[in-house]
């Protein structure tokens, strides 16, 4: 009776996923989410994620089955899938209770729950893939496949805990003790300055980089503002996400300027510049730079310059480092409210990475993935072949007789 009853339950969760993916997500703005933090509405807050949370899931876990075989048998593949079953099934159980006090308590404990459930699923996750490369032989359509998922996956993840951590921040507990998150709306700051998030980073990333090869790069800042020169630069933004592309640029920065210089180690110059329609924050080391036949791949998953982990069964021990993931979730991230970060890298001198944010709030929507045929063919379609000439024989040289 136990097993019927489970395969009873699966069969309904499916039929669920089936429904919900029908639906597209529905993206907000940064202004959308400042203007109803203002109001502070749970039961409003309630009533659109019973239904918006489920319709992100869904869409999101449809292209998990779209992913090859040999991918979505790996364990670590199979234990991101089941958190994401039992997060779907969680909050399914919400879907038509009224918004009553002891709901809404509960509502937001499942929620926290759910959060801390899908802690580790990045790292999981590059585990599987790592699994895959070590038990197959991946082929270019695969690692398309995998490149094209993985995307679209950590987007619908950064976007899913948006919306958890804005519910539980403004209407759960967790604010309790915390001073510095008083001025913020959720995990928005309405008065975000940009220099301060570039210092912190810096300065977390510095004490990585003396400890390690017991010294680093100073840090540089010029700030220009079209609005006014004398006033720093400030915007609605989630600190937590600058921070963390931040950080990442200058520990690549640093290392790369500690690894190219021997004694004088030329600092690294930040510029951060509002302008009409762009916020630009742009690092630039003086660390040799990268030859082009490599920057395409820096936003690949599946490529590292850095050794590669070992693998861990415990939770919560699986490092981040070595799967090559820092720089593509970094761009996930500005990507995520319609900004970018790109690179721009000069061999034999250094790099520069600029990451781009939306001046205006309101144009500053997020970007998400949606489950269709679109999204389903991509699965299917072959790396397209080159046309152009590249080092193949040519009737000259197969004709030099």
């Amino acid at each position: 009776m136990r097993i019927s009853g489970w395969l009873f339950r699966a069969s309904n969760l499916n039929k669920m996923i089936d429904f919900y993916s029908q639906f597209n997500p529905s993206p907000l703005s940064i202004k959308h989410f400042v203007d109803f933090g203002r109001q502070a509405c749970e039961k409003k807050s309630y009533l659109f994620l019973r239904q918006e949370l489920p319709v992100r899931l869904a869409n999101i876990m449809k292209e998990i089955h779209l992913l090859p075989d040999n991918l979505l048998s790996m364990p670590s593949v199979v234990l991101v899938n089941n958190w994401y079953f039992m997060s779907f099934d969680e909050i399914l159980q919400f879907e038509k209770l009224d918004a009553q006090p002891p709901t809404l308590d509960r509502f937001c404990d499942a929620l926290i729950k759910i959060r801390n459930r899908h802690t580790d699923v990045v790292q999981t996750m590059a585990q599987g893939v790592m699994e895959l490369k070590d038990s197959y032989k991946i082929d270019a359509q695969t690692e398309h496949s995998i490149q094209y998922f993985l995307d679209r996956f950590y987007m619908s993840r950064i976007s899913i805990r948006m919306l958890i951590n804005q519910h539980t921040l403004m209407f759960g507990n967790e604010l309790d003790g915390r001073s510095d998150r008083i001025s913020h709306i959720g995990c928005i700051d309405p008065n975000c300055h940009l220099v301060s998030v570039v210092q912190d980073a810096y300065e977390n990333a510095s004490f990585l980089c003396d400890r390690y090869y017991l010294a680093s790069p100073d840090l540089h800042i010029i700030e220009m503002n079209k609005d006014d020169d004398t006033d720093s630069i400030r915007i609605n933004y989630v600190p937590s996400h600058l921070y963390h592309m931040l950080f990442e640029l200058f520990k690549n920065s640093m290392r790369a300027v500690m690894e190219h210089h021997k004694d004088s180690f030329p600092p690294i110059e930040v510029s951060v510049v509002k302008g009409l329609e762009d916020i630009c924050i742009k690092i630039s080391d003086r660390g040799g730079g990268i030859p082009r036949k490599e920057t395409e791949f820096l936003f690949h998953y599946m490529y590292s310059t850095a050794p590669q982990p070992p693998q861990s069964p415990e939770p919560h021990t699986v490092p981040l480092a070595g799967y090559g993931y820092g720089l593509p979730i970094s761009r996930l991230y500005a990507r995520y409210f319609h900004g970018e970060l790109s690179l721009l890298s000069c061999d034999g001198l250094g790099t520069d990475a600029i990451i781009y944010m939306k001046a205006l709030s309101a144009e500053a929507n997020e970007m998400l993935p949606i489950f269709n045929k679109t999204s389903s063919k991509a699965y299917r379609t072959s790396v397209p072949t080159g046309d152009w000439s590249s080092h193949g024989p040519t009737l000259r040289t197969m004709s030099t007789r």
